[in-house]
């Protein structure tokens, strides 16, 4: 703090008036202060009393057509219908991938997982990981004032347990880290103990992880009620081998139907009964934000990180499923409620993808992008306050290269989506397929043959984007005609 000099006037009002002056100085010199600091660290001089809170909740192999609110008869999800119906639901909301890993690399970085280099998912002593230089959006909003919560999977890293560098999100920038990983996930451990984390400690008899992930997020947001937070909900269900609580597993059972056993192709007793417990989840959060008066300045959302297993579910109308880039593989559900934004029951029906979810955060929170890092989505905003409005971007891209098929039968490819038209292009022997998803959102009907010109046009493009991210790319294979 400045000190008055010795000769700093000694009339009352002169003396009034110096002090004044003073102030005014003090004041214009900490608000210089924030200026400059907002320049290389943008939101921590914001007033954080008026930013939302926002809980991101994300379903594991969720398909598109799991949820009553997209026309599932079967499984019952009340509280996720309940959410669209006060906020928007969106018919074309994609994944950057269709697997897991680089779905999160997109989500977390706000990048294409091509550009970062991890376009398939991770095996517990894969040396690749999201590197640390990269800015996550937890590490952004951190800096704009946020406590950060992460909940559940991470599968952006490798595991020291199986002797991999280990960078996990207590390093990218989350505050709080509860339920994760610390070896190899694959086949899901759904009751105490887990093996994922032998570490992790039950509450309750029997506990099931759906429930623990729940109550968790429940306890995160009591904890941080009076400063802005940004939670993710990170399930593992419903990811396989499926295993739903035993008495809502029966009541799927009896009705008629159902498929039975843990490997039925549709109407499946144990995926409803997982996607049950996440929707319960959703309505505790829910409830809570109500009691904590938080509802109308917290933003809720939910989707999934790639498309349901065909094995165990049917994502029809979609063609495909887990691994493929049909929409099966790509398309999820979507929902975003924000009170005072997102008109409630509104439907959303313009292409967005998981890459749009940081720049839009950013823009909620009033904070920037890092300088030195580029973001390939953009922000929503303009579609959460009119769904019907027009975005700076119609073209969107995938990029999948495998050594060998995915054992759900995914193949090693690309694909790009320009408007309606979609080119999907095989690496391993060259073909190239055409859809017109205006007119047949199944892909049933493969316009390659017939239209040359519109596949010639698509491939360059993604050829282009392919060269600008540096996305590594199979030796060419010949072109199957």
């Amino acid at each position: 703090m400045q000190r008055i000099p010795a000769e700093a006037p000694r009339n009352p009002s002169r003396l009034l008036g110096h002090l004044l002056r003073r102030t005014v100085v003090l004041v214009l010199a900490v608000l210089a202060t924030c200026v400059s600091l907002g320049n290389e660290n943008q939101g921590v001089c914001d007033d954080t009393a008026t930013v939302p809170n926002v809980v991101f909740v994300l379903a594991d192999d969720l398909g598109w057509a799991e949820l009553g609110c997209y026309g599932n008869t079967f499984n019952r999800t009340p509280h996720l219908d309940r959410l669209a119906g006060q906020g928007m639901r969106f018919t074309d909301a994609y994944a950057a991938a269709p697997v897991c890993s680089p779905y999160r690399v997109s989500l977390m970085a706000g990048q294409y997982p091509a550009r970062v280099g991890i376009t398939d998912y991770l095996r517990p002593n894969d040396p690749k990981h999201l590197p640390a230089e990269h800015v996550t959006i937890a590490e952004r909003l951190k800096e704009a004032g946020y406590a950060t919560g992460m909940i559940g999977k991470w599968h952006l890293t490798g595991y020291a347990h199986h002797g991999a560098e280990e960078v996990g999100p207590a390093k990218q920038g989350f505050d709080e880290v509860m339920c994760s990983e610390r070896r190899g996930i694959g086949g899901g451990s759904y009751f105490h103990p887990y093996h994922f984390d032998p570490a992790i400690k039950a509450r309750l008899p029997g506990e099931y992880l759906v429930d623990r992930v729940n109550l968790e997020a429940v306890e995160f947001i009591r904890r941080n009620k009076d400063r802005p937070f940004f939670l993710y909900v990170s399930h593992y269900a419903v990811h396989t081998a499926l295993v739903g609580k035993p008495e809502m597993v029966a009541r799927y059972e009896a009705i008629p139907g159902s498929g039975k056993g843990n490997r039925a192709a549709k109407n499946n007793p144990h995926l409803a009964a997982q996607l049950e417990s996440i929707d319960q989840g959703v309505g505790m959060i829910a409830a809570t934000l109500d009691e904590l008066k938080l509802t109308d300045r917290t933003i809720v959302i939910f989707t999934s990180d790639n498309g349901g297993e065909s094995g165990v579910t049917s994502n029809a109308p979609l063609r495909g499923g887990k691994s493929m880039l049909y929409e099966g593989g790509i398309r999820e559900p979507l929902i975003v409620r924000w009170p005072g934004v997102a008109q409630p029951g509104s439907i959303c029906r313009r292409p967005v993808c998981s890459l749009d979810f940081y720049p839009t955060l950013l823009e909620a929170a009033g904070a920037k992008p890092d300088s030195r890092q580029s973001l390939d989505g953009v922000s929503l905003m303009p579609l959460l306050r009119d769904s019907q409005a027009e975005l700076s971007r119609d073209t969107f891209y995938w990029h999948y290269p495998l050594a060998r098929p995915h054992f759900l039968g995914g193949r090693s490819g690309g694909a790009i989506r320009q408007g309606s038209w979609k080119l999907i292009e095989f690496f391993d022997d060259g073909r190239r397929e055409l859809y017109n998803l205006a007119d047949d959102p199944s892909e049933a009907k493969d316009l390659a043959a017939a239209m040359p010109d519109r596949v010639e046009q698509l491939h360059e493009a993604l050829a282009d984007w392919r060269r600008g991210v540096g996305a590594d790319v199979p030796e060419s294979r010949p072109r199957r005609k």
